[in-house]
């Protein structure tokens, strides 16, 4: 089954340069467009893609305020990827602490855009694991660190969560940890249940506004 998708942003040729991108690829099917993030629940509800790629700027309702619902009021939301035209936006840092799976630069070469696609839709790994680190430090803050230390996370599960934040995948913990792959998967929802993230990209942002990983 193709990994569908739906696009969200006020420019036409955005829309339209992602599409011709993402349609060349034989497992991505671009399922619909919306122009903003207004338009975004009903089109989910109806069409039910696996992945949303939405602006993170427009004019009606931003991709922040579009995440939040998305997640707030749609059962099994899809996984949100964040497009943006600046890689180091204050917008797109709350549009992944609201609950977005990754971002994606709108200059990204074609290749780019379709390993995002993918990774973000598969959700075993961090997509740019250091533009999120770097957005962390710009923007982010220690004060979770109690949350932290209430989720009493064992001595592996610290590992695991510090190699998600590294960008590793869950084949690359297991090989580093030299332990299977479904041990790992294990562990990363042990973390997340414990952090209560909704995925990776979620648990490692608490890592590192809590101090615990060192965005530098």
């Amino acid at each position: 089954m193709p990994v569908t998708v739906l696009l969200v942003d006020d420019e036409p040729l955005v829309r339209a340069g992602l599409r011709a991108v993402l349609e060349a690829q034989p497992d991505i099917e671009v399922v619909g467009e919306a122009a903003d993030g207004a338009a975004v629940i009903p089109l989910v509800r109806r069409l039910r893609p696996d992945v949303v790629a939405m602006d993170v700027r427009m004019p009606l309702m931003d991709g922040i305020e579009a995440t939040r619902l998305v997640l707030r009021t749609v059962d099994s939301p899809p996984k949100i990827l964040v497009v943006t035209t600046f890689e180091n936006d204050e917008y797109v840092y709350e549009a992944l602490r609201a609950g977005a799976d990754g971002f994606l630069i709108k200059r990204a070469r074609p290749s780019e855009i379709v390993n995002a696609v993918r990774l973000i839709a598969e959700g075993e790994s961090l997509l740019f694991p250091a533009a999120v680190r770097a957005l962390a430090a710009e923007y982010g803050s220690n004060k979770a660190r109690a949350d932290l230390d209430r989720a009493a996370l064992t001595e592996r599960e610290e590992a695991v969560l510090r190699l998600m934040a590294r960008g590793l995948s869950n084949a690359e913990i297991a090989e580093r940890l030299i332990v299977g792959t479904e041990t790992v998967k294990s562990h990363v929802s042990a973390v997340l249940a414990k952090l209560g993230a909704r995925d990776r990209t979620q648990a490692v942002i608490a890592a590192y506004e809590s101090g615990f990983v060192s965005p530098g």
